[in-house]
């Protein structure tokens, strides 16, 4: 419309010109006079008329030409007006596709999505979008199908096709395959925040604390996570490393995984705890009989102090003697008491044994108690005492078991892993 305009000032312009022309002639009297000749041909006209002959021949070849150039460029301009027309309903395909998406008609904003994908602008949101309608529908083929579309047609995109992948992988429990997308991301992106995110999720998800363990440093530089996060995740992680060496029985390998873990993660509660019991049970006791004497030392704990009762030294009686040097500040301890009873038992000191084992009884009964005491008094032949006690230990064990099915009435199975608690 503005070219036309512009064209329409211009004809009224040359045809305002040209009567301004026709009327100063008239005025002087003398329209003027032309004559071209060519041969035998002869053209008499007045100068008025050639005028506004020549500027119609104007107006004629320029319009011609215009035409011209307007129909050689039509099939473009039609293609415009048709790839226009196409990216408008690629447009409302797309707000259609992700309305019914939200609102769960997955089947319907796939075939919408899908449909108008090649026009769209956007296509990677087609795709992704469709793949997640196809995901939330159970169709896993359709949606890695939908997913390569989106790699190719926007091959750049790889980092958030491939997010894309391993979240509905993850979602779906197909944690290898989430690892194995993640994994090649990880390579690409090593810092990308969401990646590595998801990578703990998977390590979680399939118990892999080894795998945990080597994302943990990351996690850390990259601020994926929160200071207390990261250490609370530090926690659980060498918590379990420890059970699984644990199974092992193997001490180098439990040493060597203690001698790994952060300082400031060996302080946590229980994580020494897991160590020693783990060491002990491997046959290591001796080696680290220091180690619990000085944890004992640092912080009083009733659960170190069964376990060092557990450790089995060459010289029972010197273990015994290192023992009862805690009976200065902790001299109403039943637990304490127990173990020094116990000891004592392995070292032959018989008195002791049951001296300290009956203040034990005395302040806390206990199934383990009740037992070292009953084997001493039979082997003094003390057999209706023997009786009793075994007796109280009966009653004792009866009565956990029952607490332990008022806590448990489901049956439901203990977390695997060393009881932390002081057992009896």
């Amino acid at each position: 419309m503005r070219r036309l305009a512009i064209a329409a000032a211009i004809l009224a312009l040359v045809a305002g010109a040209a009567y301004y022309v026709y009327r100063h002639f008239l005025a002087q009297g003398d329209p003027g006079y032309v004559i071209i000749g060519y041969g035998p041909w002869t053209l008499e006209s007045s100068l008025v008329v050639l005028a506004g002959a020549l500027t119609l021949a104007f107006i004629l070849f320029y319009a011609s030409i215009r035409l011209v150039i307007h129909a050689m460029r039509l099939p473009k301009i039609l293609r415009q007006r048709g790839g226009h027309r196409r990216n408008r309903q690629s447009q409302e395909a797309l707000i259609t596709g992700l309305i019914e998406s939200a609102e769960g008609n997955w089947e319907k904003a796939e075939k919408t999505l899908i449909r108008h994908a090649a026009d769209s602008g956007v296509p990677l949101i087609n795709y992704l979008t469709a793949a997640r309608a196809a995901h939330s529908r159970g169709a896993a083929e359709q949606r890695d199908e939908y997913l390569k579309l989106a790699h190719e047609a926007v091959p750049e995109a790889e980092i958030a096709i491939g997010l894309t992948r391993a979240e509905l992988q993850l979602s779906d429990k197909q944690f290898d395959q989430a690892l194995e997308s993640l994994s090649q991301l990880n390579r690409i992106a090593p810092t990308h925040a969401t990646v590595l995110r998801l990578l703990h999720q998977v390590y979680a998800q399939m118990e892999d604390w080894e795998g945990l363990r080597n994302l943990i440093p990351s996690l850390h530089t990259n601020k994926v996570m929160m200071e207390a996060e990261i250490k609370l995740l530090e926690t659980e992680t060498y918590s379990a490393l420890l059970k699984q060496h644990a199974e092992t029985r193997d001490a180098a390998r439990l040493k060597a995984l203690w001698e790994n873990i952060p300082a400031h993660i060996r302080k946590a509660t229980g994580i020494e705890t897991l160590y020693f019991a783990a060491m002990i049970d491997a046959g290591a006791g001796p080696e680290i009989e220091p180690a619990v004497r000085a944890s004992l030392d640092r912080e009083w704990s009733q659960t170190v102090v069964v376990l060092y009762g557990c450790i089995q030294l060459p010289d029972p009686g010197e273990q015994l003697a290192r023992a009862e040097q805690w009976l200065v500040r902790h001299s109403n301890d039943a637990v304490l008491l127990r173990v020094l009873g116990k000891l004592a038992v392995l070292a032959r000191q018989t008195e002791s044994a049951l001296r300290y084992l009956d203040r034990s009884l005395a302040l806390e009964p206990s199934v383990e108690a009740c037992q070292l005491m009953g084997d001493l008094l039979l082997e003094r032949n003390e057999t209706a005492a023997a009786c009793d006690c075994f007796r109280r230990g009966l009653l004792l064990a009866s009565n956990e078991v029952i607490a332990q099915i008022d806590r448990n009435p489901r049956g439901e199975s203990e977390p695997a892993g060393f009881d932390t608690e002081t057992p009896d």
